[in-house]
């Protein structure tokens, strides 16, 4: 009788892990591995079921939550991250989801510990032991091959089943283990491509260059809803130019987004390396749109929401170019990095990083490149963040068009966020009226509450929607004379630092040049473009040197001559 318990329990916690059939032999493999395994330790079967099926339910509850927060599952190379600076984050961002897994991971560890004490079974020889562990390690490999192995569960990263089972191709997946010391790019000729010749600069003065990634803010438009006149303000300036922006990421993972703003990239072109470049990427990258702005006299600064040890942002953003990095525990008084982390406030930060850009031109009036990493819209939305009496007709405006205390929340931070990026516009106007600025600002990707929004609206299907932000260009004192105000062309985010570069009326080295070349093939979509040019331009990347891809996967891949800065 117990033992038909154990396998009812076995058999409930497969089916909610899974929660689909696509992928439930392997899945039941893996729980039978796991049993195989234990059955070393605890010498019976009973106890090694229920035992492998409460890790089961573990690993499966982790995922469930990365999913609700990330909009993707968890895999086995995820862990690493945990050791980068990203557990505090979590903590802060996360608390309740934080204090839930742990109470989940002690009464889990609790049930282990009443299973060894009063969970009796009969005891199997070492011999049948051997055998069962042989049975099920090969049960475990048929299984997955059988199944198409790990690649078969990349285009259902971001869909909400299959829990266990992407868990475990991910932990039997070459790659998830190999350290091959180089990266692969998958949209790759085996051809070069001739580089456009450089183009000159169309201005003699330079303009300050700031670039604002707004985390997690989409624009309400794409999903039919409503925004008042301050947000439209916001995300379609009346004499910017702005338009959607098509994004790699949806959820979480804003680095990538930042990854190919600031290379001309695709995180996507590197497969399974996208969620890891700036760790597996430092050092990689020798054309960057930092490093050619100090070419050109620029000083660079990134100012960052996130502590310094998070990920290995400061390496990466060294190793691309920028001078100057600030991050959160690097401000100022009276800039309080703890205060701050309660509640991310871009009217705290956008102002503490603001101050940081005028205190450097006061140093030296050289033209200066900011980019600055907001936190403020990330995920949860069940949190309020706006304090008590702020924002509440905004609040009010957003539930009347779509009942969700949600998107109410995400929609009051995109009003604080509207309203302290004009009142900054205006002061940075007003304080250097003779110095011309370019301001880009962008979404970095979506938020998980819109698949809600999506269902509750019923919109037609569009894979691409999900994946949809802004961006938004506006010229200060000047800048950019050429500016076309309106609704410019959708773009994909690999291009947005090449179209700010066209905007400020700055010279193109043959690289950027060549780029923008690709414009009116890949414009809109750039790692989906079956675009020869842009897989050959890829090519003459890798052979001039810009992109370090040494290692395996790449063989006869040897950079050649150094970049042109003319």
């Amino acid at each position: 009788m117990t033992l038909v318990l154990i396998l009812a329990f076995a058999i409930a916690v497969v089916s909610l892990a899974e929660r689909s059939v696509a992928h439930l032999g392997l899945a039941v493999a893996g729980l039978c591995f796991s049993a195989a395994l234990l059955l070393f330790a605890v010498d019976d079967v009973g106890r090694a079921i229920l035992l492998a099926s409460m890790l089961a339910a573990a690993v499966s509850g982790a995922s469930v939550v990365k999913y609700k927060h990330s909009g993707l599952k968890l895999i086995v190379t995820d862990l690493p991250l945990a050791f980068a600076g990203t557990v505090p984050f979590f903590v802060v961002q996360y608390p309740l989801a934080v204090a839930a897994v742990v109470a989940g991971g002690v009464a889990l560890a609790g049930a282990g510990i009443a299973t060894l004490l009063f969970v009796q079974g009969s005891p199997v020889s070492f011999e049948w032991r051997i055998a069962i562990f042989i049975a099920a390690l090969a049960g475990l490999v048929a299984a997955y091959r059988v199944g198409g192995g790990a690649v078969v569960f990349q285009p259902i990263a971001a869909q909400r089943r299959c829990f266990l089972s992407a868990l475990i191709a991910s932990l039997l997946d070459p790659r998830s283990w190999r350290q091959s010391g180089g990266l692969a790019l998958c949209d790759i000729a085996s051809e070069r491509l001739p580089l456009m010749p450089a183009v000159p600069a169309r201005t003699l003065i330079y303009p300050d260059i700031i670039v604002i990634q707004h985390e997690s803010i989409f624009d309400p438009r794409t999903y039919g809803l409503p925004v008042e006149p301050g947000v439209a303000a916001f995300l379609s300036p009346a004499h910017g130019c702005y338009g959607s922006l098509n994004v790699d990421i949806f959820g979480g993972g804003s680095w990538q987004s930042e990854f190919s703003l600031l290379t001309g990239l695709s995180s996507a072109s590197f497969g399974s390396s996208a969620y890891y470049l700036f760790k597996r990427g430092a050092g990689r990258f020798h054309h960057s749109l930092p490093n050619w702005l100090t070419s050109l006299g620029y000083r660079t600064m990134l100012t960052s929401s996130c502590r310094r040890d998070f990920l290995n942002y400061d390496a990466f953003y060294r190793a691309i170019g920028i001078g100057d990095r600030m991050f959160a525990d690097d401000f100022p008084p009276p800039f309080d990095a703890n205060r701050f982390e309660t509640t991310n406030s871009d009217a705290l930060f956008l102002d503490a990083a603001i101050e940081a850009h005028i205190r450097r031109i006061a140093e030296d009036p050289s033209p200066r490149f900011l980019y600055a990493l907001t936190n403020f819209n990330h995920g949860p939305h069940s949190r309020r963040l706006v304090a008590p009496g702020h924002f509440e007709s905004e609040r009010a405006f957003a539930y009347a068009s779509n009942p969700d205390p949600d998107y109410a929340e995400y929609y009051a931070r995109l009003a604080e966020t509207a309203a302290t990026w004009s009142r900054l516009k205006a002061n940075l106007a007003a304080r250097f009226p003779d110095r011309p600025m370019l301001v880009v600002h962008y979404g970095d990707h979506q938020p998980v509450m819109t698949r809600r929004i999506e269902a509750k609206c019923r919109l037609a299907p569009d894979a691409r929607r999900q994946f949809r932000t802004f961006y938004a260009i506006e010229a200060l004192n000047g800048a950019a004379d050429g500016l076309v105000a309106g609704r410019g062309r959708a773009l994909d985010i690999a291009f947005l630092g090449t179209v700010a570069l066209l905007q400020a009326g700055l010279p193109l080295d043959e690289v950027f040049a060549t780029r923008a070349s690709l414009l009116d093939q890949c414009g809109e979509s750039y790692f989906a473009c079956s675009s020869e040019r842009k897989r050959r331009f890829h090519r003459t990347l890798v052979e001039r040197g810009a992109i370090d891809v040494a290692g395996v996967g790449n063989i006869g891949v040897r950079p050649q001559v150094s970049l042109s800065k003319s």
